[in-house]
């Protein structure tokens, strides 16, 4: 046997056996587990749509559909989920910017690490469970904003900090890995695609929708 023909079985077994342990995360379908593209931690959504949906009946929250956001994603990565939370599954994903901190506003400089914080001016976002709120106009993207009511010790201060759900243009439709998401002064800002599915979302439901963000 030639060593062209030996090198090109051993090439073939090695992507076998590399396929056959990557996780593979789609959108609009449920995968057990979903990887971290910033190699830093690997977790399992299922937990996470478990948890929502436990948190959203006790605080009367819409109990079929959350928003969760995984910020230890890189920020050109789609990792916001908009997630059926009743029957498990993952309706949709997107990219979504966070705060620049200490940062300059637009750019990407954390992509890899964001900063988060609670305080005013910190221009951080911040983590923790918030109840998706009014719908109101926005100066942004579509035009149309959602207020966030925070609901942890770790983002109560979202309206008074001005906190919102909003469209920006800036942001893609598409992941732009290894570039990062341009970043705002805390909001969680989406496409103008994206804003549209999700204002048609949320303001179809009968009851106040859930946003938790983690990392």
């Amino acid at each position: 046997m030639s060593k062209i023909v030996v090198y090109s079985l051993l090439l073939i077994a090695g992507l076998g056996a590399g396929f056959k342990n990557f996780p593979i995360n789609h959108a609009n379908k449920f995968s057990t587990e979903t990887s971290n593209p910033a190699g830093t931690k690997p977790y399992l959504l299922p937990d996470k749509i478990k948890n929502a949906r436990e948190f959203a009946e006790k605080n009367k929250l819409d109990t079929a559909i959350a928003l969760l956001i995984d910020y230890s994603r890189h920020s050109g990565k789609k990792r916001a989920f908009l997630v059926n939370i009743s029957k498990h599954q993952i309706i949709d994903s997107f990219l979504v910017s966070h705060g620049c901190g200490a940062h300059p506003w637009g750019l990407d400089y954390s992509k890899h690490s964001p900063t988060f914080s609670n305080q005013p001016e910190s221009h951080c976002a911040s983590l923790g469970r918030f109840k998706i709120g009014s719908r109101g106009k926005s100066s942004w993207g579509i035009f149309i904003k959602y207020l966030l009511h925070g609901l942890d010790s770790s983002n109560n201060n979202a309206l008074k900090r001005q906190i919102v759900l909003h469209g920006w243009s800036d942001v893609s439709d598409d992941e732009i890995f290894p570039n990062g998401t341009p970043e705002g002064w805390g909001c969680p800002a989406f496409s103008n695609s994206a804003m549209t599915v999700l204002d048609s979302t949320f303001k179809s439901r009968p009851k106040p929708v859930l946003l938790w963000s983690f990392q």
